[in-house]
């Protein structure tokens, strides 16, 4: 009798087949490791009980825009490099971005030449990749019905304006565009803050009884998208429009439609912890529709707000300054 070793072959070969299948499902079918989730911080005062600051007069010096046909004025900035000069915008598509001062005049625009923007609604100037010169930061972050996939932040080099008039031009075709999405969904923003201490952009949503701050650390990237990170909840602050951080890096101030709120930095406290610590309310006379900017003086004399006016007929656009005592 003859005896095969055929079958003792093939069953020793199946059974390693087998294993090597099994392995090769427990390999699939365990996870990969989930990554750690950074804790967001979290404000613990309520807005609603703050005390009001007394460091600003409380009746602002208003000046009517000399522009009325810019009735969807956003945001606003002031120009280190160009003493007296604001820049402004309005929130619709490939606005320009406009030249002002603190009587409100037409000072002619600046317009980015190839660029295409959604929904402008911020602006901030502060230091950016070269040391000593200043640059405007121009945010395409406006999204109302929360399905844009990315935001945009465009950085130039600020221009040297010499006695513009209503007629000044600017053309700027040098620019970093910086591209941006949030770590999960979509959201509307109105709010653009340049940290002028660490260079990082921080993003303020704008929701109902509430608001994440998120970040983008610097140096972003110019080539790919930047995800941000979400680095504080504010709970309870209402439809964030628009803020701003002095020059120094000492002050901060956020604003909705209808009030603002300041806090102060101590040497050494990074953004997020300045404003975990209760703010106070700022100064703010009611006087506008639908206020939309607003942004410390370069001198550190007070703080400019602006106002929207295009759903309220009859309304004049006001530049209001709140100065320092």
């Amino acid at each position: 009798m003859k005896f095969s070793f055929f079958p003792l072959i093939a069953l020793f070969a199946f059974s390693l087949n087998g294993c090597s299948k099994k392995n090769d499902e427990a390999k699939v079918l365990i996870p990969p490791p989930t990554p750690p989730v950074r804790p967001v911080a979290s404000i613990s005062y309520d807005p609603t009980q703050l005390e009001y600051s007394t460091l600003f007069e409380n009746i602002p010096q208003a000046r009517a825009i000399q522009r009325q046909d810019y009735n969807e004025l956003s945001g606003i900035a002031a120009s280190q490099k160009n003493p007296g000069i604001l820049y402004m915008h309005s929130d619709s598509r490939n606005a320009p971005i406009v030249l002002s001062n603190a009587l409100g005049q037409d000072l002619g625009k600046i317009i980015l030449d190839g660029q295409s923007s959604l929904d402008p609604e911020d602006i901030a100037v502060g230091p950016g990749p070269e040391a000593g010169k200043s640059y405007i930061y121009f945010g395409d972050i406006g999204d109302n019905n929360s399905t844009r996939g990315s935001i945009t932040v465009y950085r130039f080099e600020e221009p040297l304006i010499d006695h513009p008039d209503a007629a000044t031009e600017i053309h700027i075709s040098q620019l970093a565009k910086i591209v941006l999405k949030y770590p999960t969904s979509a959201y509307n923003a109105e709010t653009l803050l340049i940290d002028p201490l660490t260079k990082d952009i921080f993003i303020a949503s704008k929701e109902v009884n509430r608001s994440t701050i998120y970040r983008a650390a610097y140096p972003q990237s110019e080539t790919t998208t930047n995800t941000m990170e979400a680095v504080l909840e504010m709970r309870f602050f209402d439809l964030f429009t628009s803020g701003d951080i002095s020059m120094d890096g000492k002050e901060i101030i956020l604003r909705d439609k209808g009030q603002l709120w300041y806090w102060t930095r101590s040497s050494g406290q990074s953004l997020v912890d300045a404003l975990l610590v209760a703010p106070k309310k700022a100064a703010y006379n009611g006087n506008e529709h639908q206020g939309e900017g607003v942004a410390f003086a370069a001198d550190g004399s007070g703080y400019f707000t602006n106002t929207e006016t295009r759903d309220y007929p009859g309304a004049v656009s006001n530049l209001s300054f709140y100065k320092r005592k």
